[in-house]
């Protein structure tokens, strides 16, 4: 069978080949394919391996040579909040004097203060936000992207959301996966009947299950917002329904959400940076990822997840963007492999895997993301370096030459192609 796209002279191509979720040593195993090609058929990888790849190509194959530059399986960003309106520019300052986001929440500020805003956005508006950054995320390799509710707290309001993540999905390169995350925080008008609340998100639950516009459900657990025991009733009430769940889980106090998840079979439990070393150890005998998103540490200036010590112990890891208005308003996708690998201490493998098999392992798509393999999506990135551990030592810069998303370009030079954003 011939190809319709083979790219060949390929320095190295680096990809995960193991059963996922990889965990522990298993993350530094990735398989080097040194002067390489990779052939296309129907969007589906057909071939890849050593040498030319002379034998998948004829008159109509579109061939590209690709010297000293390296391939990789398109980045998946498992964590984000893409879908809002506004921006906190004025929280900054608080920020950067240390002031608690709690206390910032307590105010109105924080999720609540762009709750507010995305309640009057429109459509149009959320939309043509989300798109923007969409394309920056690919122009930096993101070829999928998970993306939360969570800014509206009512049904309209998120229902608009995600009916936001369907349109980008149609219409964007990037596949945008959605997430419902009516328990981000306690909406200003249920602030002293939170019971109530719960009710009305098992209510939106069993409402939106119908609508089939999301299938796995985020709660936001943490100290005065969302306990221990109300995330157990929600996650236990959305799995009954057939969602896939995960949580926000130990990122400012130790509450033991990690042990919850683990628990309750949660497909990742993200944040973590005030895990205990007990449910590092429930992590590391269960199939439930963490997703670490050390982006967020960066910006707020607070410790990092310890990704190292989780490996170490045998936990599967991931590492997610969670770009959001708050805590981390940055689409730049390479700078949270960056920082992984610099304050995380994690190896140029181990970062590799972090952002592609595993996350798709947790988002349910490894069948057809995260690898490059025979058989998978045509997701891959070429990038202007000549080994792995250069985009990382590297700081700071965009490293991307082109992006492909089965099989067709979508970036070429770094800069993305032209994308249909039609609103109508």
């Amino acid at each position: 069978m011939k190809a319709d796209l083979v790219i060949n002279e390929i320095k190295t191509i680096y990809t995960p080949y193991l059963k996922p979720p990889l965990k522990g040593s298993q993350m530094n195993d990735i398989r080097e394919i040194n002067n390489g090609f990779i052939a296309v058929k129907n969007g589906k990888i057909l071939a890849l391996g050593e040498g030319e790849g002379k034998e998948f190509i004829d008159k109509n194959t579109i061939v590209k040579s690709e010297k000293n530059k390296i391939v990789l399986p398109g980045f998946i960003d498992s964590h984000t909040h893409l879908v809002h309106a506004g921006s906190r520019e004025d929280e900054y300052d608080d920020l950067k004097r240390g002031v608690p986001y709690l206390d910032i929440l307590a105010r109105g500020g924080g999720i609540l203060g762009t709750v507010s805003k995305t309640r009057k956005a429109t459509f149009e508006k959320l939309y043509l936000k989300a798109f923007a950054s969409l394309n920056m995320m690919l122009s930096y390799g993101v070829t999928v992207v998970e993306s939360k509710s969570g800014y509206g707290l009512d049904h309209e309001t998120e229902k608009k959301q995600l009916l936001v993540n369907k349109k980008l999905n149609a219409l964007h390169p990037i596949e945008v996966l959605s997430t419902y995350m009516g328990a981000h925080a306690i909406p200003v008008e249920y602030l002293n009947d939170k019971e109530t609340y719960l009710k009305f998100l098992v209510e939106e639950l069993k409402k939106f299950k119908k609508e089939n516009l999301f299938e796995r459900v985020d709660v936001f657990c943490e100290e005065s917002v969302f306990s221990l025991e109300e995330t157990k009733f929600l996650l236990s009430e959305a799995k009954k329904l057939g969602y896939d769940i995960k949580m926000h889980a130990d990122e400012i106090v130790s509450l033991g959400g990690a042990g919850l998840g683990v628990s309750l079979g949660c497909s990742s439990v993200d944040h973590l940076m005030a895990i205990s070393d007990e449910d590092i150890n429930k992590l590391s005998s269960s199939k439930t990822v963490a997703n670490i998103l050390p982006g967020t540490s960066f910006y707020l200036k607070k410790n990092y997840a310890p990704a190292r010590k989780m490996i170490d112990c045998g936990v599967a890891v991931s590492l997610a963007g969670d770009y959001n208005p708050g805590s981390n308003p940055s689409e730049n996708f390479q700078l949270v492999m960056q920082l992984a690998s610099n304050y995380l201490m994690l190896t140029p493998a181990e970062v590799l895997t972090a952002v592609t098999i595993n996350p798709a392992y947790h988002l349910n798509i490894a069948a057809d993301k995260g690898s490059l393999e025979v058989g998978k999506d045509a997701d891959f990135i070429v990038m202007n370096a000549e080994n792995l551990a250069y985009i990382l030592y590297h700081y700071g810069i965009n490293h991307v030459k082109d992006v492909y998303i089965k099989g067709k370009q979508v970036v070429e030079n770094t800069k993305v192609m032209e994308v249909n954003n039609d609103f109508n």
